[in-house]
């Protein structure tokens, strides 16, 4: 054989490299890689006690991470809602489920500052810890022109949407630097639901995108005055998701036979579905996203990653449409995107 050919310099190099090898350059000689969070092999939020309002919808987001959390290990969950018809189901259908995970079911109004301190209270009572806070109730207010809101509208918006996120924050954060004998350290995740409304303009009404404006700003700020506790918060920013809110433009659609025109203004052309959304919400409250903080998560099948073609929204007149409850053409983009 030639040394020239091919073959015998790839038998020469193997030779070479063989004879620079040391004994120690093995797999398990190399250095372990350091790791925050659990293994494969252990449920992503075991032992983990979680609180998440707006879990009342049968297609929100918050009934679907509840069964996330259940279904990846927590030790104890808290589904709460101002409307609590379907909570009492949720909560048997994940007993059956996930006969390990005890459940509590709670009713109130979401920036009720008392109400939030209960809960919180009770889980550090009973647990004697709380991990993972998902404030997700919201509400989407009046679908009309900004100079046609009046302003008790405007604030009822961000009295939820915006001060029950804060109450959360204010409540959560001290009872997560609680520890003990299985919480050897302060650590938490607090996420709070905003929208892609709060991140581009044209993608929810006046009151409802300034509310979640301010629930990103909200997340950053607080994120930082939590420096050093080991406590994150992020916020989760939904784009066009079927939910209980939104309900009525999807079949709406389905009825007029232009459903394949929902979700078109992104690049995945299609809506979204809130397991979608919670799974992020999974991971933000695991600790699998131990390095990720005040950071707003957009999970909109990339609408806000570019500007929507201008020949699909010329054909509406805004004023009309908003007037009579939804954006420039609903079937693309939908009155407040997001949704509990």
């Amino acid at each position: 054989m030639s040394p020239s050919t091919p073959s015998a310099r790839l038998s020469a190099i193997s030779s070479q490299v063989s004879a620079n090898s040391s004994v120690g350059d093995t797999p398990s000689s190399l250095p372990p890689i350091r790791s925050y969070g659990p293994t494969a092999n252990t449920p992503r939020v075991a032992s983990k006690v979680v609180i998440i309002t707006g879990a009342n919808s049968p297609l929100g987001i918050g009934r679907a991470a509840a069964h996330q959390y259940a279904a990846h290990g927590c030790t104890a969950l808290y589904i709460c809602d101002f409307d609590a018809s379907n909570l009492p189901a949720i909560k048997a259908e994940i007993s059956s489920l996930y006969p390990t995970i005890e459940v509590h079911v709670r009713q109130f109004d979401a920036a009720d500052e008392s109400a939030i301190k209960e809960v919180v209270d009770h889980a550090v009572k009973t647990y004697g810890r709380l991990d993972v806070f998902f404030a997700n109730a919201g509400i989407t207010g009046p679908h009309a022109l900004f100079t046609d809101i009046e302003s008790k509208d405007f604030m009822d918006v961000f009295r939820t949407n915006t001060l029950g996120p804060f109450l959360a924050c204010k409540y959560a954060a001290p009872a997560m630097k609680i520890t003990g004998k299985d919480k050897p350290a302060s650590a938490g995740s607090i996420i709070l639901t905003a929208s892609v409304a709060g991140l581009r303009s044209n993608a929810g009404s006046t009151p409802y995108s300034a509310s979640k404006a301010a629930v990103v700003s909200l997340a950053q700020t607080v994120a930082y005055q939590l420096t050093g506790s080991n406590i994150r918060v992020n916020a989760l920013c939904p784009g066009l998701i079927e939910t209980g809110m939104t309900k009525l433009v999807f079949e709406s659609a389905r009825q007029r036979g232009t459903e394949k025109k929902i979700g078109q203004l992104n690049p995945m052309k299609r809506g979204g579905v809130a397991d979608e959304i919670a799974r992020v919400a999974l991971f933000l409250g695991s600790d699998d996203s131990s390095y990720v903080n005040g950071q707003a998560w957009a999970v909109d099948g990339g609408l806000s990653a570019g500007h929507p073609h201008r020949e699909q929204l010329v054909k509406w007149s805004a004023q009309s449409c908003l007037r009579s409850g939804y954006l420039p053409n609903e079937e693309l983009l939908v009155p407040a995107c997001t949704a509990s």
